[in-house]
């Protein structure tokens, strides 16, 4: 198929007569005509009612970001929602104000209805461009042709700098990208950065074990005082937050035990990101034996699918350093009798690896759940602990707190 602009395609997927307007401008919430968007470089978010909330907030926050550059380059895209409902269901008042609570909250462009999008088209959407059960993001280029099938992953890792979100585009930004703190946190709070700049050794910690948590806030704060290091200490909960996380947050902040994310859309991103990170690293034929950042990615997925806390350390971009919570709290009730002596000679953060190496064990039992994505799933993946090839399970979990 020629591609000699976009409106053709965007016709035979939105709507194709001219007797109405088929899209709303999420920005002035008014009906507009689809050459709104000729010879632009248009982002399909193609989804169901059920998109999250914690979606489209940071989407929009993303995208009012972009807007606020109007003139820089990576800003010249307009996003377009397509909602997919199953035509073979009746069409209720409920999904009538669902759909329409969505649709208020987006500042993007919207389907007017989802009864303008044909039933031909929610079926090639679903074999063409895999859409399932959770969102993608579509780009298609001024000529109208795909250029990412899917470029979700990329927007949560990079935002607009991911433009023009090709694969060349990913291919690049992960050149520029080493295992840092920046990349765990990019953006996500300012707290963070604020005590980077000032010199700060800085511990992300996770897991919902309150008992572990209080011991472990408590002794790496006495090993921070004694040692006279500058400290900051952040509760990053677990991926798909809940009650736990939220009554956990509560309790660390009234004992005043660390900094917190108080909105857990903070703590939701924080892990999507991370799972974001791997599926671009498996989208590009990248596996974690080769490839350091993505073998940190997985240790940080692997503890948070595993029961118990963890911790990682950091201080400026390169030192890093973590390990599961017992091993962890186990290196800091040690410092004043077994490592305090190796501060000096070898500096702070290497002489706590160095013991943490000494620590741990051989034995471990490592999970690895990750939600199901549209994105090829690979055939083998190799333990991050032992090297070797893991089982493969495919988990399905429905879990409502």
């Amino acid at each position: 198929m020629s591609h000699i602009d976009n409106m053709r395609i965007l016709r035979a997927l939105i709507y194709p007569k001219d007797d109405l307007l088929p899209l709303v401008d999420g920005a002035t919430k008014t009906r507009v005509n689809l050459e709104v968007l000729r010879r632009k470089m248009v982002l399909l978010l193609i989804s169901d009612l059920d998109i999250s909330q914690e979606e489209v907030i940071i989407l929009e926050q993303l995208y009012s970001e972009a807007r606020q550059h109007q003139t820089r380059h990576e800003s010249q895209y307009e996003v377009v929602w397509l909602p997919i409902v199953d035509p073979n269901m009746p069409w209720t008042d409920n999904k009538q104000k669902q759909f329409q609570s969505l649709q208020s909250a987006m500042p993007w462009y919207t389907v007017y209805h989802p009864s303008l999008i044909d039933r031909a088209v929610i079926q090639f959407i679903k074999e063409e461009w895999q859409f399932g059960k959770k969102p993608i993001l579509v780009v298609l280029d001024p000529h109208g042709k795909v250029v990412c099938p899917n470029a979700l992953h990329m927007m949560w890792i990079w935002g607009s700098l991911a433009y023009p979100f090709s694969t060349a585009r990913e291919e690049a930004l992960w050149r520029e990208e080493t295992w840092r703190l920046e990349l765990l946190v990019d953006g996500l709070d300012p707290v963070i950065l604020n005590w980077m700049a000032e010199g700060r050794y800085i511990c992300l910690y996770g897991g919902e074990d309150m008992d572990w948590i209080r011991k472990f806030t408590a002794a790496t704060n006495a090993v921070a005082k004694t040692a006279g290091i500058p400290l900051g200490m952040v509760y990053v909960g677990k991926s798909n937050p809940k009650d736990r996380v939220r009554r956990n947050n509560d309790t660390i902040a009234s004992e005043n035990l660390s900094h917190i994310w108080q909105d857990l859309t903070s703590i939701w991103y924080f892990w999507v990101r991370l799972e974001s990170m791997w599926y671009s690293k498996v989208q590009l034929g990248r596996n974690a034996e080769t490839d350091h950042v993505m073998q940190e990615i997985m240790r940080m997925l692997t503890y948070d699918s595993s029961e118990g806390g963890w911790a990682v350390f950091a201080r400026g971009s390169a030192e890093m350093a973590s390990a599961k919570g017992a091993i962890f709290l186990t290196c800091m009730q040690e410092y004043n009798t077994v490592w305090k002596d190796q501060v000096e000679p070898k500096g702070f953060m290497p002489a706590m690896r160095d013991h943490l190496a000494q620590l741990h064990t051989p034995h471990h039992c490592n999970r690895l759940v990750l939600p199901g994505t549209a994105g090829k799933i690979p055939e083998r993946i190799i333990c991050s602990e032992c090297g070797r090839v893991m089982e493969k399970f495919l988990m399905y979990r429905c879990c409502d707190e």
